[in-house]
């Protein structure tokens, strides 16, 4: 599912920092904010639908509450629905509702510097939009004692959005938390043996037989002229956060 799209709240922004270890869990309770627009909600999704017909209601999770000390995230998820999402960020702009949309991202780096974005395709409710693999969490994410995984998480949209699998990856540099307003995307850096261009090569192959790809096609980045407008801020800070922390 996708992680969201435009910009973060107005004015809000955008920070990274290093993350060396994730402690997520999901706890009940819901999002009692959202519940008494329950009308407006299945009423946008209804629309939504309309155009759209391969969107589906799905679970997923938003974090409810965080810290971030000593490098070590913490925090915990409450359940909700794609509907509940699409709303509020949609209907309600991202307005404070108490949930913060937080997920993790694979992002994919080649030997040669350049990075590999996917290009979200016309089935899902982003399309064209362009970032790095990932999406928002949900129940499938959530190991053995209500723990949150977003490190297996990352690797499995990686697998199943591009082919590329966790033996391919040449070096884990482990995740930072880029801060963006309503949203906290943990990227995962990457990196592969394998050059931009040769890793996008293998993405198409792996779309082009796949029968129904969540993504279009893929993006490489080698510099600030390849960051098209479809590119969402946060994936576009990201990348220009490494190219000024240099390339190693």
């Amino acid at each position: 599912m996708a992680p969201g799209r435009g910009a973060g709240a107005a004015g809000a922004e955008r920070r990274i920092a290093p993350v060396r270890a994730l402690d997520l869990v999901l706890e009940p309770g819901g999002w009692p904010e959202a519940e008494p627009h329950r009308g407006e909600i299945e009423a946008h999704f209804a629309a939504r639908r309309a155009a759209n017909p391969a969107l589906w209601n799905g679970a997923l999770l938003l974090l409810r509450r965080h810290a971030l000390v000593d490098g070590v995230f913490s925090g915990a998820f409450r359940q909700t629905d794609f509907a509940a999402f699409l709303w509020w960020r949609e209907a309600m702009e991202w307005r404070d509702l108490g949930l913060v949309n937080a997920f993790a991202l694979a992002a994919i780096e080649g030997a040669d510097g350049a990075f590999v974005l996917g290009v979200m395709g016309p089935t899902t409710a982003v399309p064209g939009q362009t970032y790095f693999p990932g999406g928002t969490p949900d129940l499938s994410d959530v190991a053995d004692g209500g723990r949150v995984d977003l490190d297996g998480q990352a690797m499995r949209e990686l697998a199943e959005e591009t082919g590329l699998q966790p033996r391919d990856v040449a070096r884990d540099e482990g995740f930072v938390a880029l801060f963006d307003g309503p949203r906290i995307a943990f990227m995962r850096r990457l990196v592969f043996a394998a050059t931009g261009a040769e890793l996008a090569g293998r993405i198409r192959g792996f779309l082009a037989a796949e029968r129904e790809p969540e993504l279009e096609d893929v993006l490489v980045v080698r510099d600030e002229r390849d960051i098209t407008p479809r590119v969402v801020p946060f994936a576009a800070a990201y990348i220009r956060a490494r190219w000024a922390a240099g390339r190693r």
